[in-house]
């Protein structure tokens, strides 16, 4: 099956965030993943609002805008891939993101997460040789005999799902409301 077409610059699937200070969160994109912002998709919206931005990172095209007064809190998780994991944590952090998942390796690839300042949480992967156990072809994580859970869990799989646990709960609205 291919791909649906798509037009230059966009992947076939591309996120769009509605935030809190979409005007920051864009610098943070440009800055901490070396986005670079597409100028004549930028749109104000009549009462002065960012309508649209749109940032290109790697193969994706990250599209923002500011959430209006009335709109609910709706903190968007996003998944990216670098090519240097700690440079990456650096410069979010110096942006003002919260470091949530120190980077962790993950069946061979290291993994990290941070929360921006407008509360969006982000899954950071620098690739590497993915160690996926082989045994068994049902394609969940379960041990045998272990339903609907992870099996034997290892200390790294603990702490990436138990900081997450701790991310999502502790998801405030920036605006406070």
């Amino acid at each position: 099956m291919s791909a649906p077409a798509a037009p230059e610059g966009y992947a076939t699937v591309n996120p769009f965030i509605i935030t809190t200070n979409a005007e920051e969160l864009t610098r943070f994109v440009i800055e901490v993943f070396d986005g670079e912002e597409r100028v004549e998709a930028r749109t104000v919206d009549e009462d002065g609002l960012l309508l649209q931005a749109e940032v290109r990172v790697g193969t994706t095209t990250v599209m923002l805008a500011e959430r209006k007064p009335d709109w609910p809190f709706t903190p968007s998780l996003l998944q990216v891939y670098v090519g240097d994991l700690d440079a990456v944590i650096e410069r979010a952090l110096a942006r003002g993101a919260r470091l949530v998942t120190k980077p962790t390796d993950f069946f061979g690839t290291q993994f990290a997460r941070v929360q921006d300042a407008s509360a969006n949480l982000w899954w950071v992967w620098q690739h590497g040789e993915a160690q996926w156990d082989a045994e068994g072809d049902d394609g969940d994580w379960a041990a045998d005999g272990a339903e609907g859970g992870w099996g034997e869990v290892s200390p790294e799989l603990a702490y990436i799902h138990d900081t997450l646990m701790e991310a999502m709960t502790a998801l405030r609205d920036p605006r406070g409301s």
